[in-house]
């Protein structure tokens, strides 16, 4: 009966062998962002892109650029997504790649928060349409006008291009479950950034 009570209790070689596994898919994961990381950078550094490392994470700022109102691609912002997902295809085929929708400040914020949706819907499909990378690879969501996300504060207009954006951001940390739903806010019909 006392060693009915021991069962619950995992060995130490058990234990330790678990632990190693797991040290072993970190320091696995880190060399997959590490090696997407620089083969970006190498990439991209004609592109003038931003890209920065996060927990686990990868993140291509600047990657397109948009007109006041509008959420067309820029035909100079699909070389460097075809080079993106090229990138993604042959060498990291299990990342999972966030499209994030920007605006400037001008305008309502529900408005901006749907223009940011189109236009991370634009590039999510250009990446999959185009660029052949597997819809439940590359998701969308939209920041709209958050100010704490916005490149130049407060700027719309010409000054406000850096705000019109859409960044990608490559995440190691699970299997893709596709896209998340599509705002449900109404229009107010203001004119937005």
């Amino acid at each position: 009966m006392a060693l009915g009570g021991c069962s619950d209790f995992v060995k130490k070689a058990e234990f330790d062998s678990a632990i190693t596994e797991l040290r072993n898919n970190d320091q696995r994961q880190q060399q997959e962002i590490d090696a997407i990381k620089q083969e970006m950078q190498q990439r991209f550094a004609k592109y003038d892109a931003a890209i920065a490392e996060m927990q686990g994470r990868i993140r291509v700022d600047t990657i397109a650029l948009f007109d006041t109102d509008k959420a067309d691609l820029r035909d100079q912002d699909k070389a460097m997504l075809d080079d993106y997902a090229k990138v993604l295809k042959e060498h990291h085929t299990s990342a999972l790649v966030t499209v994030e929708g920007f605006t400037d400040p001008s305008g309502s914020a529900a408005h901006n928060y749907r223009l940011g949706m189109r236009r991370a819907q634009a590039v999510r499909n250009y990446l999959v349409q185009t660029g052949g990378l597997p819809d439940s690879q590359v998701r969308a969501v939209s920041y709209g006008q958050a100010k704490n996300r916005q490149v130049v504060a407060g700027a719309y207009g010409d000054k406000g291009l850096p705000n019109r954006r859409v960044a990608l951001v490559v995440d190691f940390n699970g299997g893709a479950e596709g896209a998340p739903a599509t705002p449900t806010t109404t229009d107010t019909g203001n004119s937005s950034g």
